[in-house]
Formats: structure tokens, C-alpha cells, sequence
């Protein structure tokens, strides 16, 4: 895995660790490409972090800040060291905190929210962190949300003020970007 564009462009990452499934390269890139210049100067939350390479991406294409969220101790290690790699540490903050923790700790607002949650998460949950981001006012006014799902997965229920901005697929991934 590398980072496709920006400062940090070509830069590899380290291994990833068991029981993460990062989103792949061409993936980053296409969903990057499809957002254009909404990333420069925002505010990003990764959730669910794992590598932190769709944050990392993020910065390396001109977020002023980004924020980095996981549980697991081997994927906050990965992120830490992901960011240093690419000169981006900065500009950072990484916690090792419960999702839904984390999304009750009045972070916000953010101006995207990557959500790219294991693909085995119950559904229930994956619906309480789709609400409270949106009963927390996470995202900022005019802000995206961007959800990543298996292809022929469970997709949350989305608030009823998020429409539908754009939607990608490449293999078994499907990106979902939702307009705040």
C-alpha cells in the first residue's frame, strides 16, 4: 500500500496489521479523484482507522487536520507510524478509542467523515454510529460523509438530511459519499 497523491505521494506504508482490511489503493484514488478540491483545508475524522491510509490521503491532498480513530493497539501503532512515514504526524491526532466512545467525546464538526468499519460489524451497530454521528452533529454543514461497504452488504440506515452525493464500486467494495 502507498499513498497515490500529494505531498506524501509514493510513499509506502507499513504492514498492516492482522485483521484489517484496508481500502485498496485504486479505491483511495478514485474516491479522492471524485472529491477534488472538498478535502483542502477540512477537517477529517478516520473512524475505524485501520492503516489510516484513507486519512493520510486526505492530508497528503491538503486536509489541515485529520483525526485518527481505533480500539485495536496494532492499528493505532500502524497509523502512528503511517503518519510519520509520510512526514504528516503534525497534522494529527490519533486515539485508541471505541468507535462509539469516540463519537461521543464532542469531536467535531468535521468537514468529512470516513467511516470504513470492518466488513463483519452487526448491523445494529453500524446503525448507532450512522446516528450518532448525525444526533451529535459531527459533520459540518455542507460536509460528507463517506461510508465503505462489501458489495452485497448491509448498508445503514442513512438520516433522512444526508443525500446521496455519489456512489463507487471497485471489486468488492462500494463507496457511498453522503452530502450533510
Amino acid at each position: 500500500m502507498r499513498i497515490v497523491a500529494g505531498t506524501a505521494k509514493g510513499i509506502r506504508l507499513a504492514a498492516v496489521p492482522g485483521g484489517t482490511r484496508p481500502l485498496a489503493d485504486r479505491a483511495r484514488e478514485g474516491l479522492f479523484s471524485s472529491l477534488g478540491e472538498a478535502v483542502v483545508g477540512g477537517r477529517v475524522l478516520d473512524l475505524f482507522a485501520g492503516t489510516g491510509a484513507v486519512g493520510i490521503e486526505a492530508l497528503s491532498r491538503g486536509a489541515a487536520h485529520a483525526t485518527f480513530v481505533d480500539a485495536n493497539p496494532a492499528a493505532v501503532r500502524a497509523v502512528r507510524e503511517n503518519l510519520d512515514r509520510a512526514g504528516l504526524a503534525g497534522r494529527a491526532t490519533v486515539l485508541r478509542r471505541d468507535a462509539w466512545k469516540a463519537l461521543r467525546a464532542a469531536l467535531g464538526p468535521f468537514d468529512l467523515v470516513i467511516l470504513d468499519p470492518p466488513y463483519g460489524v452487526a448491523p445494529a451497530a453500524l446503525d448507532a454510529v450512522v446516528a450518532t454521528i448525525d444526533a451529535e452533529r459531527l459533520v459540518a454543514a455542507g460536509g460528507l460523509v463517506v461510508l465503505t461497504r462489501p458489495a452485497r452488504g448491509y448498508t445503514p440506515v442513512i438520516p433522512l438530511d444526508w443525500r446521496s452525493d455519489r456512489q463507487l464500486s471497485y471489486g468488492d467494495a462500494v463507496i457511498l459519499v453522503y452530502r450533510v
